[in-house]
């Protein structure tokens, strides 16, 4: 009886540091109703398990693909939601704003936040640190006939988002855009 009372007592006050514990992973919308509107959509989740099978498929013997394997190590998970449109304005803020307001929850830190009312372009850069770790990284990049979220979890460095990009053939130039406006 004095065991199974010592289990409740110690899980009881583990709840609180576990709770306290955030994930990086965003809840992004599906944003279903916007998929017909759109002249381009990518949609991309890479799961824990994918990313790994992509590490064993890396060649080991080039110097480049190895610096990629370690980065991918230590990524537990990407999601990808890019837009395109004819027009402007397909989409709403509320699209996007549901996202962004997660951004603004315990443990994540604004890196960078860039306006431009002239091209109604915004780019909002996040990161995740618990401990003095890297544990996730987000970017929400925004223009009147396009939209991007980028949500990576685990530890990157901010250098290392253009290599990711390029070993995983993702074409974003928010990316870019984003790390040539940090180095101004």
């Amino acid at each position: 009886m004095k065991m199974r009372m010592l289990k409740i007592v110690l899980a009881c006050l583990l709840v609180p540091v576990a709770a306290s514990a955030q994930d990086a992973r965003l809840k992004l919308p599906d944003f279903k109703s916007l998929n017909g509107k759109a002249t381009e959509s990518v949609h991309i989740s890479l799961s824990p398990w994918l990313l790994h099978m992509a590490g064993a498929f890396i060649d080991d013997k080039d110097q480049d693909s190895v610096a990629t394997k370690q980065l991918l190590a230590g990524i537990k998970g990407i999601e990808i939601r890019s837009y395109q449109f004819a027009a402007d304005y397909v989409y709403s803020d509320a699209d996007i704003d549901g996202v962004r307001n997660q951004l603004n929850g315990p443990g994540w830190t604004q890196l960078m936040q860039v306006r431009h009312r002239d091209k109604s372009e915004n780019v909002d850069m996040y990161v995740l640190i618990e401990n003095n770790v890297t544990k996730g990284f987000a970017l929400i990049a925004s223009q009147p006939r396009e939209f991007t979220i980028v949500n990576i979890v685990g530890s990157i460095k901010v250098d290392d988002l253009p290599k990711l990009t390029g070993h995983l053939h993702l074409n974003l130039p928010e990316v870019q855009d984003a790390r040539s406006s940090l180095q101004m």
